[in-house]
């Protein structure tokens, strides 16, 4: 999803946080097929928030790259994100299997997020469905995880 952008000639941005760049390996980074934004080491770009990420979307360098903008992780990311104000679309997988973790997407208010027709995932070695949820803002619905650079 993240690197199929929409727009001939731009590229989707991902927003990772550092423990997130972290944990994809060496070989692996930066996320190829997209510009990678936040964590200091082999990123494309670095910034220090997500309002420092979405202002370096409106640079000459950046604003005819960027079609869509993923946040990928981690929590703080994602928590910082879902409150933000703008257009924003979440793609949440439900894996229905029990893992043990330490991290997790904040709580999603359903007075502010309304739930989208479900999709069942295409992978086959875990069972998942992948849920898509938009921010409803005075009764009007937007889309834009993914956001839009507009912001």
């Amino acid at each position: 999803m993240t690197t199929t952008s929409s727009v001939e000639g731009k590229q989707n941005l991902v927003i990772l946080g550092k423990k997130t760049w972290f944990s994809i390996s060496e070989k692996n980074r930066p996320l190829k097929g997209r510009i990678n934004l936040e964590p200091p080491q082999g990123a494309h770009f670095l910034a220090r928030s997500l309002d420092d990420a979405l202002k370096l979307t409106k640079q000459p360098e950046l604003a005819n790259k960027v079609d869509m903008i993923w946040i990928v992780g981690g929590s703080s990311v994602y928590k910082e994100a879902m409150n933000h104000p703008g257009h924003l679309k979440l793609f949440v997988t439900r894996i229905m299997q029990d893992f043990e973790s330490d991290t997790f997407l904040p709580e999603i208010d359903l007075e502010t997020y309304k739930l989208l027709p479900e999709h069942p995932s295409r992978r086959k070695a875990l069972s998942t469905n992948l849920k898509y949820m938009r921010r409803m803002i005075n009764m009007k619905v937007f889309s834009g995880l993914s956001c839009s650079p507009s912001l």
